[in-house]
């Protein structure tokens, strides 16, 4: 009788236990189909790209031309990657002719970048010091204790030669002046400075038309000369140039410069001075400059620490001056250098992200409707900035 019930438990225990894995299994069969049918109707995730950066480029500027807002060329790379490029509208009203982004235009106070870059060359070849007096050079300059230093950052004190030229050279206004003219004018009626060297910032032409004249001196050759010999030519920028009036008095650029949308801008006595403005290029070869100071090719990346310094303690972090840049420093001291230029006609925007290897070039040829602001470019072209 035990033998019966004990072998009637362990049966009972045996079935109970195989129910109990049947069960289980089906559970999990069941959850197994469900996981899958629910992954089945799950949709898959795709990744939809926001619309190119270089597509936004072009629409802002392809409205801004179809609205007679722009006229001219635009450039953005990224590292040695030319991102977008394009042109928009005409070279010369009258003849119809089209811009190409190889059309070259007035940089006006973009040159200035230029001029600094050029100092900073023949520093770096031990042809000069940024202590250098400017007495050094000139020795009977009127005006004392100015360096190229201060030349460079703005602080010292001249009076600005497009002010007292309108004065002093009134008689000989069919006469081109030009940079020598300018420190005789200064040697000779001493016009009152704005300021004691090294007081204040005081953004000016003289200093950086002074600092052509002090080029010359260095290198005994003409600005001109200079700047396509030792870093138009190395660089291979081709269609580069300094229009100097003196040379060519009637200026045969393709691309003219227009006041309004058909007034094309005098070709002013004014036009002779050279290193604050004058010289000539493209966007191409814009960029292939801005890949040199990227990659240190002609003057090198220690020496071209200088040049982003930020040269006054009283202006803000992000709104500074160095050598021949306006630079905009982030929180993260990260810094944005451009220049801007606005010249009889044309205006020009030269920004570079040096954290991100970022170059934006902006060149037109109409300055009435050609306005842009620098930190509208800066956000469309995806350039964080202050």
């Amino acid at each position: 009788m035990r033998f019966k019930i004990s072998s009637f438990f362990l049966f009972a225990v045996f079935l109970i236990s195989l129910l109990w894995r049947l069960s289980i299994k089906s559970n999990e069969s069941t959850l197994s189909a469900k996981s899958i049918s629910e992954n089945e109707k799950k949709p898959k995730f795709v990744y939809v790209e926001k619309p190119p950066l270089s597509q936004k480029i072009d629409k802002f500027f392809s409205r801004r031309y179809k609205r007679g807002l722009f006229n001219g060329t635009v450039l953005f790379s990224v590292h040695d990657t030319i991102i977008y490029e394009n042109s928009f509208g005409l070279a010369d009203v009258r003849k119809k002719d089209s811009l190409k982004t190889s059309s070259a235009f007035q940089l006006a106070s973009v040159s200035k970048t230029f001029t600094a870059y050029a100092i900073m060359l023949l520093k770096q070849r031990g042809k000069l010091s940024y202590s250098d007096s400017l007495r050094k050079f000139f020795p009977d300059f009127p005006y004392q204790n100015i360096t190229i230093h201060q030349l460079l950052i703005h602080r010292s004190g001249l009076p600005n030669y497009m002010y007292f030229s309108d004065k002093y050279w009134r008689n000989s206004k069919n006469r081109t002046i030009d940079n020598s003219d300018v420190i005789d004018l200064m040697i000779k009626y001493k016009p009152q400075p704005y300021y004691l060297p090294g007081r204040r910032y005081n953004y000016n032409n003289t200093n950086y038309a002074l600092l052509a004249s002090i080029i010359q001196k260095v290198s005994h050759k003409t600005y001109p000369e200079f700047m396509k010999e030792e870093i138009f030519k190395p660089l291979e920028m081709n269609d580069t140039y300094v229009y100097d009036k003196n040379v060519d008095s009637i200026n045969f650029s393709e691309v003219k410069g227009y006041t309004s949308w058909r007034r094309k801008a005098e070709n002013t006595y004014l036009n002779g001075v050279v290193g604050d403005k004058g010289i000539y290029s493209t966007v191409e070869d814009l960029n292939k400059f801005s890949r040199a100071l990227f990659e240190g090719t002609l003057v090198k990346l220690d020496e071209l620490k200088n040049a982003y310094q930020l040269g006054h303690k009283e202006l803000y972090d992000n709104d500074n001056y160095g050598y021949g840049w306006r630079i905009n420093m982030l929180p993260d001291s990260s810094k944005i250098v451009y220049h801007t230029g606005w010249w009889k006609g044309f205006r020009s925007y030269f920004i570079r992200s040096l954290k991100d290897d970022k170059t934006i070039v902006v060149l037109t040829n109409k300055s009435r409707t050609g306005v842009l602001h620098t930190k509208e470019l800066m956000k469309l072209f995806d350039i964080k900035y202050e």
